[in-house]
């Protein structure tokens, strides 16, 4: 089959990215498979940070782009039997069997009568997690499938240390500013190590040019205390401080309505898995996607105000059996989401059509 794979958003350097270029590695292995971009330098920074081999994916013109008419689109098209869209709500209209990917909720979204046609054309509809299948499913009217992101775990058998760690793409722009609260864990760190000593908060985050500003305001905030930063990390960098964090922390969604907003909530949460993976004992915000990850007090632990935060964050910090008997169960819980699963589940996905 030839296969054509779009993501709007290729230049970004978040998990939606990593899911829709391992879709393209996987598919390439059996079939003629191009992404459609127009910079080749932005998909050789997006493929090196996470480590994705694309050696057998073309890059191709963007028939997706404004640029590009709708009737040059649809005579484009119809050179692939297949085309796979990160949608951020829209539906594009071309001629080959079409498969929509959602990695966050779109609410408030009532189809019209074109929107309606052009969902018929859709042959599937997936998404990365049941938290986002739910929205999806209600706004739009289907019943997609949920294909949980790709999760490769790679420990690494170090000593552990008394690290807290946090993983996220620090944005100021998008679905609302500092998504991920970075900030808001900086404040909870501080006042937490008043009464814990011995501990540091280490936050490896990607970030671009256009939140630099904003990001060195951040760290600002953070001097005089534990805080380190590690900047724009590749996957294997990355685990290192995986394989030595004790605890993992996640925080989106925090303060925001999540009725009216729940994309503002972890819409499933990559970097929990892996941490869980490296044996790190999640402490997380109870939304979104991270409670179909994390099961409380047994492999780990979900809060929902600061001073909740705070009191389970302490009580693995003082009971060490209690984290090593977490510890042991998050790498379990982990594995499920690892493996050859993805690839297979995608290949088996698109051949049903």
């Amino acid at each position: 089959m030839r296969i054509g794979i779009f993501d709007p958003y290729l230049d970004d350097l978040g998990g939606g990215e990593k899911y829709m270029l391992t879709i393209a590695s996987c598919l390439s292995k059996d079939h003629d498979v191009s992404l459609f971009w127009d910079n080749k330098d932005d998909l050789s920074l997006v493929s090196n940070r996470f480590g994705i081999d694309l050696s057998r994916v073309s890059l191709t013109k963007n028939i997706f782009s404004p640029s590009v008419s709708l009737p040059a689109r649809i005579l484009k098209s119809k050179k692939y039997d297949a085309i796979i869209v990160l949608s951020d709500g829209s539906i594009p209209f071309v001629f080959s069997k079409l498969f929509l990917h959602f990695q966050q909720p779109i609410p408030h979204v009532s189809p019209n009568f074109k929107t309606k046609r052009k969902l018929s054309r859709v042959k599937k509809i997936f998404c990365n997690s049941y938290f986002t299948k739910s929205y999806i499913d209600k706004e739009l009217g289907v019943d997609s499938v949920v294909l949980y992101p790709p999760v490769n775990l790679h420990p690494k058998k170090v000593k552990k240390e008394n690290i807290i760690l946090h993983v996220g793409k620090f944005r100021t722009r998008g679905l609302g500013d500092d998504f991920k609260k970075q900030g808001f864990m900086i404040e909870t760190f501080k006042k937490m190590a008043e009464n814990v000593s011995g501990w540091r908060f280490v936050l490896a985050v990607s970030i671009h040019e256009r939140d630099k500003e904003a990001f060195e305001k951040l760290q600002e905030s953070a001097e005089g205390f534990p805080i380190e930063f590690l900047l724009n990390k590749s996957n294997k960098e990355l685990w290192n401080i995986y394989s030595k964090a004790k605890i993992y922390w996640h925080a989106s969604g925090f303060g925001e309505n999540l009725e009216e907003h729940p994309e503002l909530a972890e819409h499933f949460g990559i970097s929990t898995v892996e941490a869980m993976g490296a044996g790190a004992v999640p402490v997380v915000i109870s939304a979104g996607g991270q409670k179909e990850i994390v099961e409380e007090e047994k492999n780990g632990f979900l809060w929902n105000t600061q001073e909740e935060f705070i009191e389970k964050t302490k009580k693995l910090i003082a009971d060490e059996k209690l984290w090593s008997k977490l510890s042991k169960a998050a790498k379990e819980k982990a594995e499920a989401f690892s493996g050859d699963r993805f690839c297979e589940e995608i290949q088996k996905l698109i051949s049903n059509f």
